[in-house]
C-alpha cells in the first residue's frame, strides 16, 4: 500500500472516492444493499457522519465526519474498512 499522508483528527471531514479496478463492471450499483449493509457495519463500529454519497456503477464519491473517532478504521487499505470481511 502507498505511504499516503493521513491526518487523525477527531471531528475530521474526509472525502474520498472509490474506483473499480475494472471500470466497466457495474458491481456498485448491481449490490448496492451489501454496499448499505458494509457501511451500517462500520458506522456501528466506528460512528462517522455521511453528507454525501454518491454511488455509480464503477466508482463512488463520498464525505465522512469521524466525530469523536480520529482512527475511524482509515488504517485499513479500504476505505474506511468496507471491503475487509
Amino acid at each position: 500500500m502507498p505511504n499516503y499522508r493521513r491526518n487523525f483528527v477527531a471531528g475530521g471531514c474526509y472525502f474520498f472516492t472509490v474506483s473499480l479496478l475494472e471500470r466497466q463492471r457495474t458491481l456498485l450499483t448491481d449490490h448496492i444493499d451489501l454496499l448499505r449493509d458494509s457501511v451500517r457495519r462500520m458506522r456501528r463500529l466506528h460512528p462517522f457522519h455521511i453528507d454525501a454519497w454518491v454511488v455509480l456503477p464503477d466508482h463512488m464519491h463520498s464525505t465522512a465526519w469521524t466525530g469523536n473517532d480520529p482512527v475511524i478504521s482509515l488504517h485499513s487499505p479500504h476505505p474506511c474498512g468496507l471491503c475487509r470481511r
